[in-house]
């Protein structure tokens, strides 16, 4: 039996235990959906693999770095992002040249005594001398019946969410990988130093969250962890144990900048002070839902509403623009910057390997022919934006074109 297999036969029985069995049939509506692809052996999917001709990314490399007054720390942190947009900000990505692309790709960083620095960058073009862009050949928005009505923000229909439990399930992957931010927000680990999330949760657009002038990451220590001492009854829930952030990036196009466009943007990079031992999720360019397996995403996070539990859920991608996924993944405050991921296809591994491709955001409205439409909404890392968190983390885009 594989690790895969053994980990889901565990978490089956551990949802088994969770939810009380009505002949045969289980409480919870989407508990049988669940079991159903946790049983599924790891090989199994319901499409064959993609087979995509290798692709040449493109580089973010650095031009020069600016210093720049210290950050005030004034805002507060908004756990709960609503934008808007209508059909010309859908395709607006059509539009971008290169030089905006420039400037929206350039990166603050913020260092752990309060100062902060502005790096400009250059493009390079790709090994195939085509133009550098960003862009992937979707069509308009896909246009379907009435959507049934919101019962609570950000959660549709019945509650889908999954509560993540037991001594061992909170260090085993994928779900030892989603860490606390302390601003309030959900974290994902991309290395042995590095935590992806929301640029939100560290910057309003205008300046830094009060919270991200001590920012910390949390890791969450299992209640049987929890008992030091000889006879001690361990805690209930598990603790968590922080550590500070030694610096923080976030990319140009989130500040200052119209919310139709930053929201594209709002991802950020947090490099530990030192480096953990747990396992992390690799990073990949987002592909067309077409290429994950299932057509599903799957996101972990820590939602306001279920206090010191980590909530796992699952869901398919309803659509997709150049720079979001629109989707209807039950979330609540406290989600937002959790590693988004799909089971992507590795020609290497000849297998289908969980990589984060995306970073939960918030809620959207979009309006496309005169019809509202809402969605929580995640950022798709582009060709782009990945080349430049790759920069982040490895410092060199050599390993980069290699990741």
């Amino acid at each position: 039996m594989t690790w895969d297999e053994r980990m889901m036969t565990k978490l089956v029985v551990h949802i088994s235990a969770m939810v009380p069995n009505r002949r045969l049939g289980l409480a919870h509506p989407c508990c049988n959906s669940l079991l159903f692809l946790l049983l599924l052996p790891s090989s199994v999917s319901v499409r064959e693999p993609p087979h995509h001709p290798h692709a040449h990314l493109p580089s973010v490399i650095p031009h020069a770095t600016l210093p720049l007054s210290p950050s005030h720390f004034s805002a507060k942190a908004q756990l709960d992002l609503t934008t808007h947009c209508n059909e010309s900000c859908y395709h607006k990505r059509e539009d971008t040249d290169k030089e905006q692309l420039t400037e929206q790709l350039a990166f603050e960083t913020l260092y752990a005594d309060g100062s902060r620095t502005l790096t400009t960058v250059d493009l390079a073009e790709s090994e195939n001398d085509s133009p550098v862009s960003a862009e992937l050949p979707f069509g308009p928005p896909k246009v379907t019946g009435p959507r049934r009505k919101r019962l609570k923000r950000q959660i549709y229909g019945s509650d889908g969410r999954f509560n993540i439990r037991g001594d061992h399930f909170l260090l085993d992957y994928p779900f030892s990988t989603a860490v606390r931010i302390s601003t309030g927000c959900t974290g994902v680990l991309v290395s042995r130093q590095h935590v992806l999330t929301a640029a939100h949760c560290v910057h309003d657009g205008k300046d830094y969250v009060k919270g991200a002038r001590k920012l910390r990451v949390g890791f969450l220590i299992p209640p049987f962890l929890n008992s030091t001492r000889s006879g001690q009854a361990p805690a209930k829930k598990p603790l968590v144990r922080w550590v500070r952030v030694k610096r923080t990036r976030v990319p140009k196009g989130w500040i200052q900048g119209p919310p139709e466009v930053s929201m594209d943007f709002d991802y950020a990079l947090l490099e530990l002070r030192w480096p953990h031992k747990r396992p992390f999720m690799r990073l990949a360019v987002a592909p067309s839902s077409d290429d994950l397996a299932g057509k599903r995403i799957h996101f972990s996070g820590f939602d306001s509403d279920r206090p010191g539990e980590l909530v796992y859920r699952f869901c398919p991608v309803e659509d997709e623009s150049n720079d979001l996924i629109y989707q209807h993944c039950d979330a609540r405050p406290g989600a937002s910057g959790s590693g988004v991921y799909g089971r992507l296809w590795d020609n290497t591994l000849d297998r289908w390997e969980r990589k984060v491709i995306g970073v939960f955001s918030g809620h959207q409205w979009l309006e496309i022919n005169g019809e509202n439409r809402d969605y929580n909404v995640a950022v798709r890392f582009t060709p782009l934006k990945f080349a430049q968190i790759c920069y982040w983390v490895h410092g060199n885009k050599v390993d980069c074109s290699q990741d």
